[in-house]
């Protein structure tokens, strides 16, 4: 049976292994616009880079309410969204130690100081995603 996740439970999830965040924004005209992104928590915000002319930068400058979720595809199934308010910054000093994290993540160690300093450049931008409701569900099918 489907059970509530802790927070601390989530954030555990949202970081375990390579899983990717899916982000939905608007469009200007209305329409959804779903990416997936590589992502690392800060506290309880949802952080990721993006290009400045990227469709998320743009979408979220005109409209900074987001959704993103993080879902496991095996069984019992589980997933976490998150519904926030979405910023962007341009300090790569801020920048350099996510994006350095992002790299660790997803590229491994070894690659971590080398993804960060190729994304921590200018014509990047820090999203950081702070949480307004988390549904964070375990084990859906069992």
């Amino acid at each position: 049976m489907a059970r509530d996740m802790t927070t601390e439970e989530w954030h555990e999830f949202v970081c375990e292994g390579t899983r990717t965040g899916k982000l939905a924004t608007t469009r200007a005209d209305g329409r959804p616009h779903v990416t997936p992104v590589w992502i690392v928590l800060d506290g309880d915000d949802v952080v990721l880079t993006t290009g400045s002319d990227s469709v998320k930068a743009k979408t979220i400058r005109r409209e900074p309410r987001v959704s993103l979720v993080v879902d496991d595809q095996a069984p019992p199934y589980s997933y976490v969204m998150v519904e926030g308010t979405a910023t962007l910054h341009d300090d790569l000093d801020e920048m350099l130690p996510i994006a350095t994290r992002i790299g660790a993540r997803y590229m491994g160690p070894d690659r971590a100081e080398e993804f960060g300093r190729r994304n921590a450049v200018p014509g990047e931008l820090l999203v950081r995603i702070r949480p307004a409701k988390v549904l964070a569900y375990a084990d859906i099918s069992a």
